[in-house]
């Protein structure tokens, strides 16, 4: 399962690689004509920050089969759903937000991107319960 995981991951990985370079090649942040942007900073760079984290913890857990490493993997990945739903639901959504680069993300891959994200969610959560006995 551990493995099947990974390959999951790296699938979200590279659709996010994807979307970021669009965005930045877009215009990224200096395309937020105003305070009040769709994607803030912290939110666009925090997101694939946590998530790299949480795949190195992934990884030490398959080369030690440390519990610890895979709940902290889930943990940290928890908050990077987190993260990723908040910059899909002020995607969907225009309202007060300015618009900016992120208008130019294609459909198919912030989809592609979000159901990878959830099944590596669910396959790590399931990992890590097998693990430890649940």
């Amino acid at each position: 399962m551990g493995l099947v995981t990974l390959v999951t991951w790296l699938i979200t990985a590279m659709v996010g690689v994807y979307l970021l370079y669009l965005w930045l090649s877009g215009g990224g942040l200096s395309r937020q004509a105003t305070k009040v942007t769709r994607f803030p900073a912290v939110l666009i760079f925090a997101h694939p920050a946590l998530a790299v984290s949480a795949l190195g913890c992934w990884v030490a857990y398959m080369l030690t089969s440390e519990r610890a490493f895979a709940w902290a993997s889930f943990g940290m990945l928890a908050a990077v759903a987190l993260l990723g739903f908040a910059m899909f639901t002020r995607w969907l959504g225009g309202g007060r937000h300015a618009r900016g680069a992120e208008q130019r993300l294609p459909v198919f891959a912030v989809l592609l991107h979000g159901v990878a994200g959830v099944a590596t969610f669910v396959l790590v959560l399931l990992a890590a319960a097998v693990a430890t006995g649940l």
